[in-house]
């Protein structure tokens, strides 16, 4: 009933940019807060970054500075532009909503994933 289907990565060389792009569809009545996590093999699932319907921001210390978390509400669509990516930023990036369906129920909600690939 709802799907997150993110898009944007591949391969960069360090010192590069990305801009991955979520976007939410479905039975959504209202969304609150939209976020990025990654996770790197072998290690666990972590945030990076989130954003609350109104705008406030939050952020990974490695994502500080360097990332950039943006919202489109009325596109029900989430961006992270990420700038002088690092080989450690290697990881599978996911999207994840806390949402509001139309049925009234809250739940949490998870893209595919995305590969981010930082190699020279």
């Amino acid at each position: 009933q709802v799907q997150l289907v993110e898009s944007g990565g591949g391969l960069v060389q360090p010192g590069g940019s990305l801009r991955l792009s979520c976007a939410a569809s479905g039975r959504i009545f209202a969304i609150n807060v939209m976020a990025w996590y990654r996770q790197a093999p072998g290690k666990q699932r972590e945030l990076v970054a989130s954003i609350l319907s109104g705008g406030f921001t939050n952020y990974a210390d490695s994502a500080k500075g360097r990332f950039t978390i943006s919202r489109d509400n009325a596109k029900n669509t989430v961006y992270l532009q990420m700038n002088s990516l690092k080989p450690e930023d290697t990881a599978v990036y996911y999207c994840n909503a806390h949402l509001k369906t139309v049925g009234m129920r809250w739940g949490d909600y998870w893209g595919q994933g995305t590969q981010v690939t930082v190699s020279s």
